[in-house]
């Protein structure tokens, strides 16, 4: 262990999070980094901070070997000469994470069937090496340079202050079932989270926060069986994600293999570009010189209307291909869509 004089240069903050602040670097060996700086927290004791300080030391060496692809690797660690915090130095991912695009709208079902694939592999090599991730969400998922995924901010959740730290963070949404009534992580509460993870990536925000957070309906069960699904998520999906969020963790998949089986039998060669207000849901894709157009708007919470158009790329006329019957309920409009969209799939 050394200190700064290591030659690392920390530069300007480029984001913030529960356990410490991240900044740009230049690392005399690997370049371009991420140093993410662990401090004592305000209300925290000395002596607090000491046993703290020595698990994350700890903790920061093991990080270490969970070096994969899809994983952002872990440098080394420094401690700074006067002990009050550690820099633990990691990949620079210049893509940033998934929360923007989350935030934006619905990932395409293509792009989260690749998030999906890249997280599963490399969250097969940590639980491979009997690490476990403890806080998979948008926001710890980066993309580098290259387009590729990878698993970030693994390791420094412990089961000691997993439900502290999730109503803090923001994660309680993806906290399993048997952790809330009591029971530790494992391999199958990461899996939980992945399938919380994706369910926002094909949802986006708008309408993930429409419905009633699983913070507060997780624990009376059921949960997977109660998600309000955007109508153009086919089935497959569905089945992928429900088998994730399961109740019962013996019911969800065991480990990453079988997720991976699961996800190589999707077809996304077609897939919709969706984007969601406040009153209404937008499809797009473009197929054999014409762009597909699909609409729902929401007149009033029980009065709803679709419309589905063919639209030229260049020359010839637009030809509808669907619609309601005027204004219906939304159960009927759903309904309606989901078996539009699984005969255009």
């Amino acid at each position: 262990m050394t200190g700064l004089r290591s030659r690392l240069t920390v530069g300007a903050k480029i984001g913030n999070g529960h356990f410490g602040d991240v900044h740009e670097g230049i690392d005399p060996i690997h370049g371009v980094v991420a140093v993410k700086i662990l401090r004592q927290r305000p209300q925290e004791s000395n002596a607090d901070w000491v046993v703290r300080r020595e698990g994350l030391l700890n903790e920061g060496e093991r990080l270490k070997k969970g070096a994969h692809d899809h994983v952002v690797a872990v440098h080394h660690l420094l401690e700074a000469h006067d002990q009050d915090a550690i820099h633990l130095v990691m990949d620079f991912c210049s893509g940033g994470s998934l929360q923007r695009p989350y935030e934006r709208n619905p990932l395409s079902t293509a792009a989260v069937h690749k998030i999906a694939t890249q997280v599963a592999l490399g969250l097969g090599t940590l639980h491979a090496r009997d690490m476990l991730h403890r806080d998979l969400k948008p926001g710890n998922i980066l993309i580098d340079a290259k387009g590729s995924v990878k698993i970030g901010d693994f390791g420094l959740v412990t089961d000691n202050l997993i439900l502290g730290y999730g109503s803090q963070a923001g994660y309680s949404d993806h906290i399993a079932p048997e952790v809330w009534a009591g029971g530790g992580t494992s391999v199958k509460t990461d899996i939980w989270a992945l399938g919380m993870t994706l369910y926002r990536l094909l949802h986006g925000h708008r309408w993930y926060s429409a419905s009633p957070s699983p913070r507060y309906t997780v624990q009376n069960g059921g949960f997977a069986d109660n998600l309000q699904w955007l109508p153009h998520v086919s089935a497959k999906w569905r089945r992928i994600i429900k088998r994730a969020l399961h109740d019962e963790p013996a019911y969800r998949y065991q480990n990453t293999d079988q997720l991976l089986n699961d996800l190589s039998g999707l077809d996304e060669a077609r897939c919709w570009e969706c984007s969601v207000e406040d009153n209404s849901v937008q499809w797009r894709r473009e197929i054999k010189g014409r762009r597909v157009e699909v609409e729902w708007r929401t007149v009033s919470p029980r009065k709803h209307v679709w419309d589905a158009n063919s639209l030229p790329v260049a020359n010839g006329r637009a030809l509808k291909l669907g619609g309601s019957n005027g204004i219906c309920g939304k159960g009927v409009v759903e309904k309606e869509l989901t078996a539009f969209f699984r005969l255009k799939a």
